[in-house]
This record gives structure tokens, sequence and C-alpha cells, in this order.
């Protein structure tokens, strides 16, 4: 009878006996590496699943693939939008070159039917048609986005696009109120330093203006998808959401923290925004897929 060990059993007693080409320090050194890179696998493993299994919709695959293609066609900054991106998107639901009616009634669907994406080639055509963006394209109402962080300028974003979307899961959430007359308006919190304030660079603060290709979270090639949620069209609380932003953002201001990565930050800001105005319960805010999503968003208020 064969006393042969196995070839498993050889493989470990290889990998146990085997000598290392580094020693000391260095050995170490590349141990610690390689522990790090493969936790950052890890991370990035968990992520991908994370993006590619919520917030979904109806039709994932679906969904996967008008990301895919958005980011594809999205360019930097100073470039021009592909003639072919539209109708590659959007040519079966709306036509090469739908009008703002068209657009509107497209949106009005997809915010009933829950969370659905602004992207950018959607944002062109938009402003093609209107030269901005408002209630004539997108549907009146009070809207929560959210978008993965990434760079909006060469050369970085043409790869990073892509990682930032399905690698990095955490997202960073703002607020859109489209009034039903005049441009839509963003609240957006952040460190000064991303508003271009040189004073207290670090300190939490918010802004309040136009959604506009200069907005902090305007749709770019570096935050290409916008994922939104409408939680109201009310007109009365609609007319009446820039006014209580502009409020909040005067608090914000009084408090002076200083901007934490996990909380306080400015999707911590935008949860606390939410909460206050009713449109969202501590417990919801608080929910460990939201944590994950958008980390600080359920840290406690001030």
């Amino acid at each position: 009878m064969s006393t042969k060990p196995k070839p498993a059993t050889r493989l470990l007693q290889r990998v146990r006996h085997a000598r290392h080409p580094l020693q000391g320090w260095r050995r170490w050194a590349v141990i610690a590496g390689q522990g790090l890179a493969g936790f950052v696998a890890l991370f990035a493993a968990v992520n991908l699943a994370l993006s590619l299994s919520t917030f979904r919709g109806e039709d994932p695959l679906a969904r996967t693939v008008q990301e895919l293609r958005v980011l594809w066609f999205s360019p930097p900054p100073g470039r021009p939008m592909s003639p072919s991106a539209f109708p590659t998107v959007y040519g079966r639901d709306l036509g090469p070159a739908p009008d703002t009616a068209a657009i509107h009634a497209f949106l009005e669907d997809e915010a009933e039917d829950g969370v659905f994406l602004l992207d950018h080639v959607m944002v062109d055509r938009i402003l093609k048609l209107n030269g901005r963006i408002d209630a004539r394209s997108l549907p009146a109402g009070v809207y929560v986005g959210a978008h993965a962080l990434g760079p909006d300028g060469l050369p970085f974003v043409p790869v990073t696009k892509f990682l930032a979307h399905y690698l990095l899961f955490p997202r960073h959430a703002y607020i859109l109120v489209v009034p039903a007359q005049g441009p839509a308006i963003a609240f957006s919190a952040s460190q000064n330093a991303k508003f271009g304030i040189d004073a207290h660079p670090d300190r939490l603060s918010a802004e309040v203006a136009p959604f506009t290709p200069d907005a902090y979270d305007f749709p770019s090639s570096g935050e290409a998808l916008h994922e939104m949620t409408r939680i109201t069209n009310d007109p009365v609380r609609v007319a009446g959401a820039v006014q209580a932003l502009k409020g909040a953002q005067a608090r914000l201001a009084e408090e002076r923290l200083t901007y934490g990565l996990l909380a306080p930050n400015s999707n911590t800001a935008v949860g606390c925004v939410l909460e206050g105005a009713g449109a969202i319960s501590e417990q919801a805010r608080s929910s460990i897929l939201l944590a994950l999503r958008a980390p600080g968003f359920g840290a406690p208020c001030a």
C-alpha cells in the first residue's frame, strides 16, 4: 500500500518549509504589503457586490447596462458629448432626439418607480434643449441625490469613473429642489475647501446654489451617475424647500463643526436636514444599508 503523501499535503509541506528570499524587516514589509493588498481587494469585492445588488430597480441587468453606457460616453469637462451617446443610451425609450415634454414624461415615470438615474448623458440633452435644469424637464419636487466620489479631470477620470462607481461603494448625498418656476437648486454640504473657501478649510459648511455645470454636485464625468429619489412633489412643501434649506445652511454655519471622514460630514448634514423636515425617520436614517452607502448619514444630529 502506497504511503506517498497526497498532492495537497505535499503542497502544504512545501509552503511550510520554503525559504523566503527576504529576511528580517524586508520580509515583514512584503508580508504587510500583501496583507494590505488582500484587504483592499476584499473591500473592492464587497463594494462591487453591494453596488450590483442594491437600489437596482425591477430590472437590475438593464440598469447596469445603462450605467456602463453612460460611463463609457461621459467625457471629461471641456469636451463635448458624443452625438451617438443619447441615441445609444435612451434611443429605445425616447428615440434619438426627444423634446422637453417627452423627457419630462419619461423622468416622471422614473421618479414614480423609485430610485432613478439623472446621468451625464440625460443632463447634456436637457441643457441643449433648455439651457438649464428646471421643471420643464425634471418634474417639480424635492429629491435626494447621491453620486460616487471620484475625480472630474484628466488623466485619472477615464478609469476611475468606473472604479468609483462600482468598487468604492460610499456615496456623497445632496438635496435637489426643482421648483415649479425657476432653476433647480442644490443643497450640498462638504468642507469649506470644496467650495473654494480659504478660511477654516476643514470646517463643515453647506452651499445652496443653482444646479449648474459649476455646482459641486452637478453631473460630470467624475460623478456621471446620480441616483435620485423624490421625497415629495407636494407644491406647498416644494415652494418652501429652498427657504428651509437656507435656514439649515445658516444653522450649520453657526455650529462650526469640523468635517470628519465618517461624521460629522456632508452626508450627516443632508440626513439631519431630511429628518428635521419630516422626510425621513431617525430609524430609517440610521439603517445599516444607508450607513454603508453614505457613511455619516445616520450619525447623531447636533
